[in-house]
């Protein structure tokens, strides 16, 4: 399956990425009546970000973990950086903001086809070695859906999370700022793109012996690596939206067969 086309690039969930091309459609006001969310009127009560590396390995310290004191087998790649002269680094600064500034959050979404070869070009340029990540771990999945009927499986298993996000975890605060954005539960786009790509944290990594490997600041990792994959799908001309609906993890990692540490 493709992607969209020149009408709307991609869209993404941080357990999810949506890519394909902007639909280019007429803006018109869309009634949001009979479906005003019934809030809670509890305040949302923001969490620091916090790795949850030392809770992974305390869960499962009775399994057998790597010892950080074996040898690995780590070959040496010399590198060497490019330098610009200084005037050549100002103008490929300036195209650089040129490229992102045009970057937006957009939700119409085209069927137009995308070459799936770019798609598996910009994941490799934001996870293949490229994005930093504690202790070299590099702990993220990338998932790239194109069938139908499991972007359906999505849409159902997000929408019915975010229905309940928007009318009690999210709390009023949260709901009227968002009220300006006209948003909801409802994303028909994840059935509209020809590609969602799902993003999932590694807590811990798992090795050909079955022992477990320890991923430092993964959730910070992956986000490091999402941010140059958006980058990277912006500089192909395809639009993201990025989405991160609460409680939708555990149903996704379960349709999509992923493990345990993911």
């Amino acid at each position: 399956m493709a992607l969209l086309s020149v009408l709307t690039p991609v869209l993404a969930l941080l357990l999810c990425l949506v890519v394909g091309y902007m639909l280019l459609k007429s803006r018109h006001a869309e009634s949001t009546s009979g479906q005003e969310a019934k809030v809670d009127s509890r305040p949302w009560v923001d969490q620091d970000l916090q790795d949850d590396t030392e809770h992974a390995q305390r869960e499962d310290e009775g399994d057998d973990w790597v010892d950080s004191s074996e040898k690995q087998d780590i070959p040496h790649v010399p590198y060497s950086a490019t330098r610009y002269p200084e005037e050549t680094m100002v103008e490929r600064s300036k195209e650089f903001y040129s490229l992102l500034n045009q970057r937006r959050t957009v939700r119409r979404i085209s069927p137009e086809p995308v070459p799936r070869e770019v798609i598996d070009t910009v994941i490799r340029t934001a996870g293949k070695c490229t994005a930093p990540s504690g202790a070299h771990t590099e702990p993220w999945t990338f998932v790239v859906v194109s069938d139908p009927e499991i972007k359906h499986q999505i849409r159902q298993i997000v929408e019915e999370e975010e229905e309940v996000n928007y009318r009690q975890r999210m709390g009023d605060k949260w709901v009227k700022d968002l009220a300006k954005f006209r948003t909801n539960w409802i994303k028909d786009y994840l059935d509209v793109a020809p590609y969602l790509i799902l993003i999932f944290k590694q807590t811990y990594g798992i090795l050909a012996n079955n022992k477990k490997k320890t991923h430092y600041y993964n959730e910070i990792s992956v986000s490091i690596a999402c941010g140059i994959l958006l980058a990277a799908l912006q500089n192909v001309g395809l639009v993201t939206v990025t989405s991160t609906p609460l409680n939708c993890g555990p149903q996704l990692r379960l349709l999509l067969k992923r493990p345990t540490n993911e």
